[in-house]
């Protein structure tokens, strides 16, 4: 089987390290597997990818439809969003035709037994794929209910694909509701937990700095993830603000991500977040640090991670990636993410959007060592026994041949297109 794969993006945030992990896995599962990776931009994923074995093609994305989205909107004024993408469309547009073109000719010089396009723009782009005859499976990451622009446009070629995959019962609901009659199959994320697993915690940051002296340092609490405006971290800056204020026990604050995606206004800058902080009178309490590549290394060094997303997260990659190297997570307690931990067993559910429920949650944590590492305990072992990807294959390789058959049923009895 030739299954190429389709990615927008060339950084690795956790759509991309999501597909590294399928890739590794069908690659063990199935080494005859060929197995190639279309990306519109060039970056780490490339070289990562080829070290696992895929064919790498990189057919660069023209600027002004890498800019093209409609995420910074989500939540604002529908007519306001609508003339903002109007506008991009309308820059975009005379690119579209020859981009297309590019694309199909890397497709058809593959020869695909099936294309896995793995994001909304592959989604879109790659539709003309199906059209020439070479099944597609969309791989829907995202609640597109919250994005109705984007919704609309795939509704419009709903029909293309032969099925899609979910990441969480959540999201699978939700495409369910957009796009009827679109077979849907939910196959969880997975991570590779042989390198998120606990292991021994260096006295100096991961990303380089001053040694700390164990006895003397705050307990650290940090929150993992891209600057997108719905990841929360100005929502755990109210929290840590009034910790500071309270002064019950004391914790330092760790901010890791950075701005990775070209889509206009779906970011915060640095300089905003570090203008919050300042302005909540906690900036000495809080440090911002880049994005990394291997993001393991943090969450061993971090005493509490904190997932703290203000919309419902698809999946929650970063939770996951936490609990497998064994450290309690707070979790805000929505989407996906509700679906990977039982609360208070395995990590601590708080509600959205609640500043001080999140601050009394890492009050209370700080505050209970003993607490903290029962929690990590208990969420390596749920880890290891749900989100292992040598999982991936198993689930993944019946929805290929179910797709590449001509309407056989997909692996849960759901008929194929």
């Amino acid at each position: 089987m030739r299954v190429l794969f389709v990615n927008p993006a060339g950084i690795l945030g956790g759509a991309e390290r999501s597909l590294l992990d399928l890739i590794a896995s069908l690659r063990a599962a199935e080494p005859s597997i060929e197995i190639g990776l279309l990306l519109f931009a060039n970056g780490p994923l490339a070289e990562q990818a080829a070290a696992l074995g895929a064919r790498t093609f990189v057919v660069p994305i023209p600027d002004a439809l890498a800019r093209l989205g409609d995420s910074g909107a989500i939540g604002r004024s529908r007519l306001g969003a609508l003339a903002r993408v109007g506008t991009q469309l309308g820059v975009a547009a005379p690119a579209v035709a020859g981009y297309l073109y590019r694309i199909l000719a890397q497709v058809r010089s593959f020869n695909p037994d099936l294309v896995h396009s793995n994001g909304v723009k592959a989604h879109l782009l790659l539709t003309a794929s199906a059209l020439a005859g070479v099944p597609v499976v969309w791989h829907v990451r995202d609640f597109l209910g919250e994005r109705p622009l984007v919704a609309k446009a795939m509704r419009a070629v709903c029909r293309s694909p032969r099925g899609a995959i979910a990441i969480s019962q959540a999201v699978a609901n939700d495409a369910r509701q957009q796009f009827p009659g679109l077979p849907v199959h939910v196959v969880l994320n997975a991570i590779d937990v042989d390198h998120f697993a606990p292991g021994e915690v260096p006295v100096s940051p991961p990303w380089g700095g001053a040694h700390e002296a164990i006895e003397e340092r705050p307990v650290r609490v940090g929150l993992v993830a891209t600057y997108a405006r719905w990841k929360g971290q100005d929502l755990l800056l109210e929290a840590a603000a009034l910790i500071r204020r309270r002064g019950r026990v004391r914790c330092h604050f760790y901010i890791v991500g950075g701005p990775l995606y070209r889509t206009e206004a779906s970011q915060f800058s640095e300089t905003e977040l570090r203008q919050q902080a300042r302005s909540l009178g906690i900036d000495d309490h809080v440090s911002f640090v880049p994005f990394q590549d291997d993001p393991a290394p943090v969450y061993r060094w971090l005493d509490i991670v904190i997932h703290a997303s203000t919309r419902p997260e698809p999946f929650g990659r970063t939770i996951a990636e936490a609990m497998a190297c064994g450290r309690p997570v707070v979790v805000a307690r929505a989407g996906g993410a509700a679906e990977l931990f039982h609360d208070g067993r395995q990590a601590i559910g708080v509600a959205p959007s609640d500043p001080e429920a999140l601050a009394g949650a890492i009050e209370d944590l700080v505050s209970d060592p003993g607490r903290r590492e029962r929690l990590g305990q208990a969420a390596r072992e749920a880890a290891v026994a749900r989100f292992s990807r040598a999982r991936l294959a198993t689930d993944m390789l019946p929805i290929y041949r179910a797709a590449t058959s001509g309407g056989a049923a997909g692996p849960d009895g759901a008929p194929w297109r």
